[in-house]
């Protein structure tokens, strides 16, 4: 993926809500399962770490990247966005 793919999908995701948050118990099956199906669904999500996590927001983005095969758009401070692009019908056409 460019820079420029990049700085586009983090444009869209600049005005997007956190539709899903790690808390206290960190990356459970139950996390990894709702965040596959998210990206299913809407190709590019915003994640939200809480302050109670105590694992850095950089591993978790990782491996949510490796466990669901999507990539990592960016990492600001407890925020992270994802990105996997639809099979069918892609919303934000990337390569």
């Amino acid at each position: 993926m460019t820079s420029k793919e990049r700085a586009f999908l983090r444009s869209q995701a600049a005005d997007m809500p956190a539709i899903i948050n790690i808390g206290k118990s960190s990356l459970t099956p139950e996390v990894t399962e709702a965040v596959s199906e998210a990206l299913e669904a809407r190709e590019l999500i915003k994640l939200g770490v809480l302050k109670n996590c105590t694992e850095d927001p950089k591993a978790i983005a990782a491996s949510l990247a490796e466990r669901t095969r999507s990539q990592v758009i960016t990492v600001i401070g407890k925020k992270i966005v994802l990105y996997k692009q639809a099979k069918k019908n892609p919303r934000y056409p990337i390569a």
